[in-house]
């Protein structure tokens, strides 16, 4: 079973987002894949992160580009969400490229984000977009 299974709970009904949220859940399995070896191949993190990092702002400005188009109410709220995630993982990436260990609290702390920022602050906005003709 995957550190962070994948299951129709997460899923918003908008297939760009949805694919994009399935990529960053099946890259966090990676990165726990990774990190449970006995010694993590560095360069290997650092692909993994570097992967997560580009990612997930181009997945933030797919999601911030309708936020603007569309006028979405809680777009300074939810791009303030985006920053948070962006800056952790970048002082992550700067971590591993340093040669620090990179621990398994990591793991727990991408899971817990990615979980919650999909269940309540991604699914909040999902009625306003489909509203707008969002598929």
């Amino acid at each position: 079973m995957p550190f962070m299974p994948w299951s129709d709970e997460l899923v918003l009904g908008i297939d760009s987002i949805d694919k994009q949220h399935r990529w960053l859940v099946d890259t966090t399995n990676r990165l726990h894949d990774e990190l449970a070896f006995r010694y993590p191949k560095q360069e290997e993190l650092e692909k993994i992160l570097e992967g997560l990092m580009e990612y997930a702002i181009n997945h933030f400005i797919v999601e911030e580009d309708l936020f603007n188009r569309y006028g979405y109410p809680e777009e300074r709220v939810h791009r303030a969400r985006h920053d948070e995630f962006s800056r952790y993982v970048l002082q992550l990436l700067l971590k591993c490229e340093r040669g620090e260990q990179v621990s398994d609290e990591v793991l727990e702390f991408l899971r817990t984000w990615l979980v919650k920022h999909i269940l309540t602050e991604d699914k909040a906005y999902v009625p306003f977009l489909k509203e707008k003709g969002v598929k």
